[in-house]
């Protein structure tokens, strides 16, 4: 018990807080069932929290209340732990680029494949399935402990229409695409609709810039869109539109207005 704690404190020392149970069993020199009771009582005592069965997170005494450090301490340890592509992204990524609005209440995370959500201290991780992954444009964001893939701001906006349900619905999203806004390129905007050449989507986040006045975006969006759009597509899915109005730019069906919030 006294080795392995030490062990975990030399971790700490050298500014790592994450680690897996087969690393603890091959450098403390216990038997695996003495790691196992060593780390359920460390967790029990709050100095560890165990996000998956083989992965630990230690937790400094500034954050036993919240029983876990900030997810972007360790989600890139985490990922690379599970051996699966990813990015923060979504709510979580607009938050870092920025954007204020309604700070997310999960830790959002983009991957490959279903991943079941997870929970460390009071903290909780979403994850959403995603087949371009590995071709979105990503950035390397620096953390307290290293760094993770983070989307850039582009790939961002793309997905928060692409994952609406998961973001707040319409309203939420054009709000906090108003206050990414500024730091988007519109050939970065383009490229990211490429990857994913998800049409529909891309009708409504053109929609939404012309809402905001940002028309060299809004018209690179255009230029993609106004050759892929084969047909009407309702502004709100899952919505009634029959007595909605036609954009005829955007090739969109209004079935409801969209409220941004300054």
């Amino acid at each position: 018990m006294a080795s392995l704690e030490s062990w975990i404190d030399g971790l700490q020392s050298r500014g790592r807080y994450s680690f897996l149970r087969s690393e603890a069993i091959r450098d403390s020199g216990l038997s695996a069932a003495a790691v196992g009771k060593a780390l359920q009582r460390a967790a029990k005592r709050g100095r560890l929290v165990q996000p998956k069965e083989y992965f630990y997170v230690i937790v400094p005494l500034e954050y036993r209340a919240a029983g876990s450090p900030p997810v972007s301490w360790f989600i890139h340890d985490l990922m690379t732990a599970m051996k699966l592509p990813y990015y923060v992204g979504l709510l979580s990524a607009a938050a870092l680029h920025g954007a204020s609005h309604q700070q997310p209440q999960v830790f959002q995370v983009l991957t490959d494949r279903p991943v079941r959500p997870m929970k460390a201290g009071r903290a909780r991780i979403a994850f959403y399935a995603s087949k371009y992954v590995a071709l979105a444009a990503v950035m390397q964001m620096k953390t307290s402990t290293g760094m993770m893939r983070v989307s850039t701001p582009e790939t961002t906006v793309v997905d928060l229409l692409r994952f609406v349900r998961a973001t707040g619905e319409m309203d939420h999203v054009a709000s906090v695409i108003s206050q990414m806004a500024a730091s988007i390129n519109p050939k970065r905007l383009v490229a990211a609709l490429e990857v994913v050449g998800d049409v529909p989507n891309a009708q409504r986040l053109g929609y939404i810039l012309d809402l905001l006045r940002r028309r060299p975006l809004a018209d690179s969006v255009h230029q993609w869109v106004a050759r892929r759009a084969q047909r009407l597509q309702p502004l709100r899915p899952g919505q009634p539109f029959k007595n909605a109005r036609e954009n005829h730019r955007w090739r969109l069906l209004i079935n409801s207005s969209v409220e941004i919030e300054a």
